[in-house]
């Protein structure tokens, strides 16, 4: 099977839904009813990433999307105790561990999984236990997949920043470390997802020439897209630059 053809899945981040809403308080938009229209629209996924302040989607936001997610749930997020608690409690398809700070504006690194090896295992082995894939964030490295692996994870999340930034001006040179990575990962067997900074400019040449990939996921860009496009449109917009 040619790794280039995979169906690769569009897991939606709703975050910057929360963050209009909690400008003003109150529940609008609501985030819930807008989980259930972008799965409608034809998302594979919703993707929430909770943070210590609750600056967008918030714990109780994630409780209540448990039973409402009828597509894949991801949750994102640095594994403090008390969101080790909550991917736990709430169960979800997938859990990506991302090494972000808690005042970090954005996920703007990939784990040292060197350095960081053990702590990851430990971890990944209690949500393991509990039947939650794992996919660890990632900068595209091959020198970090082989402890990646030996922590238990199943997949990787490629932090796209890097070749976002560069797409632009060189989209060849941009997407050359992605590409390496994404063959080592198979080799080890560890499944691929992306996410950073994709957009309706740089989706669909990411999609057609990293191999093996499963997943990507997007918020911010999407978020922006839908408020000229409209959701319903900026989802299949979206989906249609990862069908090409």
């Amino acid at each position: 099977m040619d790794p280039l053809k995979n169906k690769t899945k569009l897991s939606v981040n709703i975050n910057k839904l929360a963050t209009i809403r909690n400008a003003r308080g109150g529940n609008n938009p609501d985030i819930l009813s807008f989980a259930k229209k972008i799965e409608s629209y034809g998302a594979h996924g919703i993707t929430v990433h909770p943070r210590p302040d609750e600056r967008h989607i918030r714990y109780d936001d994630v409780y209540a999307l448990k039973d409402l997610v009828t597509t894949e749930f991801n949750i994102e997020g640095y594994p403090t105790d008390d969101f080790i608690k909550m991917v736990l409690n709430v169960k979800p398809h997938q859990v990506t561990l991302v090494p972000d700070a808690p005042e970090a504006l954005t996920s703007n690194n990939g784990w040292d999984t060197i350095g960081h090896q053990q702590y990851l295992t430990e971890i990944i082995s209690e949500f393991r236990r509990n039947n939650i894939r794992v996919s660890i964030f990632l900068n595209p490295d091959i020198k970090y997949l082989e402890s990646a692996k030996a922590t238990g994870a199943d997949r990787i999340e490629l932090y796209t920043e890097y070749y976002a930034t560069r797409f632009a001006s060189d989209k060849k040179i941009a997407i050359k470390n992605y590409i390496a990575t994404a063959f080592e990962a198979q080799k080890l067997e560890l499944g691929l997802n992306a996410g950073h900074d994709l957009d309706l400019h740089n989706l669909k040449y990411f999609a057609q020439h990293v191999p093996g990939l499963l997943e990507v996921s997007i918020g911010h860009a999407l978020i922006c897209d839908a408020l000229e496009y409209g959701m319903a449109n900026a989802v299949k917009m979206y989906l249609n630059q990862l069908e090409a």
